[in-house]
């Protein structure tokens, strides 16, 4: 096992807030023209990438681009700017960190809030808000209005290092999942269906991307890859750790917007199991993945499941995953999309 580091450095590094994944788009782009059929970008920026199969079944893998990030919604009279969140942010993981602000250029700037030397005892003991942060980019007015408008988006800013054998960077959610899929493209072969490699906008912000892909797809097979929670770090429960790094990769159950097909887990299970491939179950109590759009939205639905990748300190800028697993997740996508055809997808009593 060797991560192309490079790749998934360039990866996750990219800016994309939802509706703004041009950046990341134009990289997927450029690494999947050479491993497709065919590749297309629909009207909402979702990126399908098609490897033809024997057979003219649908199988449908997805995996979102954007990031969670902000909109800046106003500009003070010294040039402070406000915003709006897109996507689901813990506000005390904001303090004290670098954005990048996306108008006609890119500008650092820096999350500021009330000093501690000056807060209240309430203040010092309140629950942090989102409206008590602002962006400072140490320039007037008059020079912040030359370059940013109402409406530019703004990504977090921080590079990926590697420590011990992990990954750590902002926006391994979702990114390690687009690297997992161009490298699982990497390995197919010699398919049974033909697989739809779809690149998704604007799951962050409500599933938005794989609901229109899926609708135009219509897949009978399908399965979402994104990251979930790994809670197993000092004074978690055994029941909330959901999974854990280096246990392998997690075969979802069901998160908040989708319980997965039974038959997609057992036939998942089984092949991990098949070809030796660490896996871990997830089931995930709240949020939900592309898994949901997938399921639903062709006309008659899909049997779909998930392929989620552990990772610590989700939702912040130091997310880490652990490059064993990262690799169990390849094996485990390229496996099963290669063998779809050698399990009774019959429904069974129970």
């Amino acid at each position: 096992m060797k991560l192309n580091i490079p790749l998934l450095k360039e990866i996750c590094e990219t800016a994309g807030a939802p509706g703004y994944e041009q950046r990341i788009r134009e990289i997927v782009l450029r690494e999947v023209k050479s491993l497709a059929d065919d590749v297309s970008v629909d009207n909402m920026g979702n990126v399908t990438a098609i490897k033809k199969g024997r057979e003219k079944k649908r199988v449908m893998i997805a995996a979102h681009m954007d990031e969670i990030g902000f909109m800046v919604t106003h500009i003070d009279d010294n040039g402070f700017l406000r915003f709006h969140t897109l996507g689901g942010f813990d506000p005390k993981t904001l303090t004290a960190q670098r954005v990048i602000v996306h108008g006609t250029k890119d500008i650092i700037g820096v999350m500021g809030s009330k000093p501690i030397h000056i807060m209240t005892a309430d203040e010092r003991n309140k629950v942090a808000l989102i409206t008590d942060y602002f962006i400072d980019l140490g320039m007037p007015k008059s020079e912040v209005e030359k370059f940013i408008r109402i409406g530019n988006p703004i990504t977090r800013q921080r590079e990926l290092i590697e420590m011990g054998n992990c990954v750590n960077c902002k926006s391994i959610d979702n990114r390690v999942s687009v690297f997992i899929l161009i490298e699982s493209m990497r390995r197919m072969k010699d398919l049974p269906y033909d697989v739809y490699a779809v690149f998704t906008v604007q799951e962050e912000v409500g599933i938005r991307g794989a609901s229109v892909a899926a609708h135009k797809i219509e897949p009978d097979f399908g399965f979402g890859l994104d990251t979930t929670i790994a809670y197993d770090v000092p004074g978690a429960q055994a029941h909330e750790k959901v999974t854990s790094l280096g246990a392998g990769a997690g075969i979802k159950i069901m998160d908040s917007s989708t319980i997965c097909d039974y038959r997609m887990i057992d036939f998942m299970k089984k092949t991990a199991d098949k070809h030796s491939i660490k896996w871990q179950p997830e089931i995930l109590q709240a949020g939900g993945t592309d898994t949901a759009g997938i399921q639903r939205m062709g006309k008659t639905g899909s049997i779909a499941g998930a392929i989620s990748i552990p990772t610590r300190h989700i939702h912040q800028v130091i997310e880490m995953a652990n490059q064993e697993d990262i690799d169990n997740c390849i094996e485990l996508l390229t496996k099963c999309t290669q063998e779809l055809d050698q399990y009774n997808w019959e429904f069974t009593s129970i």
